[in-house]
């Protein structure tokens, strides 16, 4: 059983869980209230970029130039679907640069994001891989389940058909690959730290899906506002 057989295996009931969400029952209906996607994409913009940050980070230390370049390929992947699919659907809901600017990353965004970029910048690449995997597999099967049975006029079909398509499917086996490829150097602690690094990602793509279904955001004690704010220098995409 391969590194990617074996952590899918484990998983399985969680990804079936997050299938099941009435995040992506909405979603495949076409039902999703429109308050509720914004939310979501605007996080989803947030992370992404955050994703692309530790893909790169994660090349500087692969083991090879194959490894090298599969990483910074997909760091720039991330940033081009950002870029493209969001710019879509930002546009279509008025979201401006300042707007998006003064939305924060909410807390599981911050903490996913966060927990990603300290497996890149601290921790063997092999760990790092595979925290980053759940995010390829689990957008994926995702976006294939919802494709089977969302209707042409969805208005979510860009979204869809971008974590349905053929490029991500090819992108997420090659991602695939490489964390067996790393798992098949590692000893067993490696091996075990790759396990823990997948689990924990998986929860954060479950409640990243959640948070966005509950509008979940920074508390606010005494009713003030909280005075951080997104990157400022960053406009929408």
């Amino acid at each position: 059983m391969t590194f990617t057989e074996r952590v899918l295996t484990e998983n399985a009931e969680l990804c079936a869980v997050i299938r099941a969400m009435p995040f992506n029952r909405a979603l495949a209906d076409g039902t999703l209230a429109r308050d509720v996607f914004r939310h979501y994409i605007i996080q989803d913009a947030h992370y992404l970029e955050g994703f692309a940050r530790a893909l790169a980070l994660a090349a500087a230390r692969a083991p090879d130039a194959a490894g090298v370049c599969q990483l910074a390929q997909s760091a720039a992947g991330a940033i081009a679907v950002e870029r493209e699919l969001h710019e879509h659907y930002l546009g279509l809901y008025g979201v401006n640069p300042d707007r998006f600017a003064a939305t924060p990353p909410t807390p599981v965004c911050e903490h996913y994001v966060s927990f990603l970029v300290a497996k890149a910048a601290t921790c063997g690449v092999a760990e790092a891989v595979a925290a980053l995997l759940p995010c390829f597999w689990i957008y994926r099967d995702v976006g294939q389940a919802i494709h089977a049975q969302a209707d042409a006029d969805n208005p979510y079909r860009a979204w869809i058909e971008t974590y349905a398509g053929a490029d991500f499917d090819a992108a997420v086996d090659a991602a695939c690959k490489l964390a067996d490829r790393l798992a098949d150097r590692a000893g067993a602690a490696e091996l075990g730290l790759m396990q823990a690094a997948f689990a924990k990602s998986s929860l954060l793509e479950w409640m990243f899906w959640d948070s966005a279904w509950n509008l979940r955001a920074w508390p606010t004690p005494a009713g003030n506002r909280p005075r951080f704010a997104a990157r400022s220098n960053r406009g929408a995409s």
